[in-house]
């Protein structure tokens, strides 16, 4: 059921910020969008309320938001973030009488099939029977990771959430058995999130330095700076190993869902090594399944370069949905 075009508010809330947006029907208004740190508001309803403020107090019939974090009957609580979100407190602070709670990798797979060629950066191109069809899979790397599964169904598409990031961390070397155990200190276990997303990658940094006999504690933007520049050691240790784990999760996550539409990154982080993924070998990684390393060649990977995506998937999904 394809709802008439209306106004309505959508929002992205991730760890780090949160970016809101008016759209209509279901194309977001670009020029709308406002970006808003949550360190400075105690939770999204102020977030809402200033920006219906700041845009003219517009009257909205809908209101979609995505959440990094789970969303269990209409109430999400983020994951690395202190705040809970629910449709009510949502209502409330839009007047929108239609409102949705999404996990904020379920949005980003109601915009897959509706982003601009230009936004999509291939990885790793199908060498197999070369299908399409079949379903897509979102991997968010960024403040946290997570990975949503799309699938085409007579009713509409459906996008299945997940909270992938807290699975185990994979351990194949001695290596990573050692990384294991350094980063279960801090939660007492060591979750595929707590190296593959930003404090991830800090934390990778700090074990690969310690490792080299060396006391350093560098934020993610220090890290890829010295990633990039490429004259240190521990730094492209960090690189190596963070792309190897990501292309074995990645490849984890394939085999699960048999994503045959394509595989698709998203998040700060990711966005952040696009340039390596070549250098490091992302591909062997996420290929290297012993004898269904052939069978991986089936899976397309690409890049997602639009920091808006998910804006775009609450509105499609506003749009579409019977709510």
């Amino acid at each position: 059921m394809r709802m008439p075009e209306t106004l309505s508010l959508v929002a992205d809330i991730g760890g780090t910020n949160t970016r809101v947006a008016l759209a209509r029907g279901d194309a977001v208004d670009r020029a709308t969008i406002r970006r808003f740190a949550n360190a400075d508001f105690p939770g999204l309803g102020p977030v809402l309320v200033r920006y219906r403020a700041e845009s003219g107090n517009p009257a909205c019939a809908g209101a979609c938001v995505a959440v990094a974090g789970p969303v269990d009957h209409g109430v999400a609580r983020l994951t690395n973030l202190d705040w809970t979100i629910d449709r009510a407190a949502v209502g409330a602070a839009t007047g929108a009488e239609r409102v949705a709670v999404l996990n904020d990798l379920q949005a980003q797979g109601h915009a897959l099939g509706h982003i601009a060629a230009d936004c999509l950066r291939p990885l790793i191109v199908a060498e197999g029977s070369g299908r399409t069809d079949g379903p897509q899979l979102v991997i968010g790397v960024g403040t946290g990771f997570n990975a949503a599964a799309v699938h085409e169904a007579p009713g509409g598409r459906i996008v299945t959430a997940s909270e992938s990031g807290h699975a185990s961390l994979p351990v194949r070397t001695e290596a990573d058995l050692r990384l294991m155990r350094s980063v279960e200190t801090a939660h007492g276990f060591a979750g595929v999130e707590d190296v593959l997303s930003g404090r991830g990658l800090e934390r990778l940094h700090a074990w690969a330095a310690s490792e080299a006999g060396r006391d350093e504690l560098l934020g993610a933007s220090a890290i890829m700076a010295a990633i990039a520049e490429g004259t240190d050691p521990v730094a492209t240790e960090t690189a190596r190993a963070f792309l190897r784990l990501l292309g074995t999760v990645a490849g984890d996550l394939a085999l699960t869902h048999l994503p045959f539409g394509g595989i698709y990154l998203i998040g700060g982080v990711a966005r952040a090594f696009t340039d390596h993924f070549d250098r490091f070998d992302f591909a062997a990684a996420f290929r290297d399944k012993g004898r269904f390393s052939t069978f991986m060649r089936e899976f397309p990977v690409s890049i997602i370069e639009d920091d808006y995506a998910a804006l775009e998937g609450c509105a499609r999904y506003l749009s579409a949905a019977a709510i």
